[in-house]
């Protein structure tokens, strides 16, 4: 009798379908990742004008889960009508985000940011819904909102981790999984292969953030769900794991928080 062999199955935790030029082929996107071996997408919002959008794609292609939230970068279209309509998508998404704080973003207030990231997680905890976690140059901040707001009552991903172990470690604490992307395989990082070597595996997850964040040997080109395995072998690599067991736990870890 032939022995059934059954490749690893790979959840893209965060990336952005509905952008361009993602979206004017995601028939090919999506049927070329899944035979990568990637059969799940989590697609975040960034700003109310896609939330129709990406709650659209979760319902015509099989797979695709949506979340919704404020991005930094938007944060001063932040209103109490911008809460209302992220309240009202609530129960339709995975998770809310993409949200946090970037203090690397050119002409956006903090204070804006700070007001649109606060009230979004406690949107998240009254919902009980994950969140989806965007952080440049303001971890310090970050951390003791995080605490504040008591999001470890929820969980959510620690999108593209630019930190450093120490800080991964606190965000685990506050129960949150670290996002692993893409540029662990860059030639020149060091501290996502720190993070990776150190951190178990048990807390991690992998995404892509396309169509951004490709992966060596593609930079240059526009990222896609397919490519997460370019990142899942990195991680493989790293931890002195095959690529089924990094394929089996970190499934398992985005089935457990995003119950998808």
């Amino acid at each position: 009798m032939r022995q059934t062999v059954t490749a690893p199955m790979f959840i893209d935790t965060h990336c952005h379908l509905d952008a361009p030029p993602l979206a004017g082929r995601l028939g090919s996107v999506i049927a070329e990742a899944r035979q990568a071996g990637v059969a799940k997408y989590l697609v975040p919002g960034v700003s109310p004008t896609g939330w129709g959008e990406i709650a659209a794609l979760a319902k015509t292609w099989e797979g695709v889960f949506p979340a919704f939230g404020l991005h930094p970068m938007h944060a001063e279209l932040y209103s109490a009508e911008v809460l209302e309509r992220l309240a009202n998508h609530c129960s339709g998404g995975a998770a809310i985000g993409e949200i946090g704080l970037d203090y690397l973003l050119a002409g956006v207030p903090r204070e804006k940011q700070l007001v649109a990231f606060r009230d979004q997680l406690r949107l998240a905890v009254a919902t009980g819904l994950p969140v989806l976690i965007h952080c440049r140059r303001a971890f310090h901040d970050l951390l003791q909102i995080l605490r504040e707001e008591k999001v470890a009552q929820v969980g959510g991903v620690m999108h593209a981790f630019s930190g450093s172990i120490e800080t991964a470690v606190e965000c685990i604490r506050l129960g949150l999984q670290i996002g692993v992307a893409g540029t662990v395989t860059y030639r020149n990082a060091v501290r996502p292969l720190q993070v990776v070597r150190s951190i178990p595996l048990e807390h991690l997850l992998l995404e892509t953030d396309a169509p951004d964040m490709t992966p060596e040997p593609y930079r240059g080109k526009s990222n896609e769900p397919a490519l997460l395995v370019e990142t899942a072998k990195k991680v493989a690599a790293i931890k002195g794991l095959s690529l089924e067991e990094v394929a089996a736990v970190t499934t398992a870890n985005a089935d457990r928080l995003l119950n998808l």
